[in-house]
């Protein structure tokens, strides 16, 4: 039994397992700085913090809105809202909301501290992509999830921006192997949307909410599941080309992501629909941290 506004409540309401997004774009960024002798634990664990608190406030306002709008229902096949399941009240919800997105501006502040001076900008770049996370955070779940644009902002917002921020802010600078970093980071994230998607299809479309798998079908959302993998996998090879991963590490690490993200895709395809599909977010996170972690290995060296 879950008591009402619990630590348990709060930590199923926080769902763990989608830190894994969080986690492997700032790894990916660390990886870099480490590799090209930059890095700097304060900024990097700063930085990781920003994010998990940033991925903590939008589970809780994907949370809140759903039962606003009215979009939980008993027989949907996501995992259980806090707020309908009344493990959550709305207003403890808020004040939720409201707290971690404090702690996340507070990393952010310590961000600023530890680096202003050392940036091009003086870090005023930094709080603007600061204020742009948090707009987006309610924007993404309140509106633009409903009109198919969720996979371009994962790509942004999971991969460009927390990846790039995090060497910069050690770094002072971009490069080429950042931006291939920040699409790898992307694709494969959104993965973790498609199987989403893909699972609530049929919801999506009654309740409204057009993701690009409601809006195309079944086929479409197996196949861009798919291709996803596919063009992190080709992305890979540019990082190759700069010198950053060699052939061999590029077999025994995006390869054998593939070759998971391939097996894990089949069973999609032959699940299709239903509950059993949520075993398949699990496979598509632990494949997510698989090339995450081995990539950042790779680079490190």
């Amino acid at each position: 039994m879950i008591h009402t506004n619990s630590l348990k409540a709060w930590l199923l309401a926080a769902r763990p397992k989608t830190l894994t997004a969080a986690f492997i774009p700032v790894l990916l960024g660390c990886a870099l700085a480490f590799s090209d002798r930059v890095f700097e634990t304060a900024p990097a664990m700063l930085c990781l913090l920003f994010a998990f608190f940033m991925q903590i406030a939008a589970n809780f306002i994907n949370d809140l809105f759903d039962f606003q709008k009215g979009t939980d229902r008993e027989d949907r096949l996501g995992p259980k809202r806090a707020c309908a399941e009344g493990w959550i009240t709305p207003r403890a919800m808020r004040i939720g909301i409201c707290v971690t997105l404090t702690f996340a501006c507070f990393c952010g502040l310590g961000v600023l501290y530890t680096t202003w001076g050392n940036l091009p900008h003086g870090g005023w770049e930094l709080i603007l992509l600061g204020v742009m996370c948090l707009l987006f955070a309610f924007l993404y779940t309140t509106v633009l999830s409903y009109h198919g644009w969720g996979d371009v902002l994962v790509l942004v917002f999971f991969g460009f921006i927390p990846v790039g921020g995090t060497y910069y802010v050690q770094a002072g600078d971009l490069n080429i192997d950042v931006l291939l970093l920040s699409a790898i980071s992307g694709f494969v994230i959104d993965t973790l949307l498609t199987i989403n998607n893909y699972r609530d299809r049929e919801q999506d479309r009654l309740s409204g909410k057009l993701t690009l798998v409601a809006r195309y079908g079944e086929r479409f959302g197996a196949g861009m599941y798919l291709g996803l993998g596919i063009a992190a996998v080709l992305v890979c090879i540019g990082l190759v080309f700069t010198g950053r991963i060699t052939w061999m590490e590029f077999i025994w690490a995006p390869c054998v992501y593939f070759y998971l993200h391939s097996l894990t895709w089949r069973k999609m395809v032959q699940i299709r629909e239903g509950e059993k599909l949520n075993s398949i977010l699990g496979e598509t996170s632990r494949n997510m941290l698989f090339l995450g972690l081995l990539l950042s290995v790779a680079i490190s060296n």
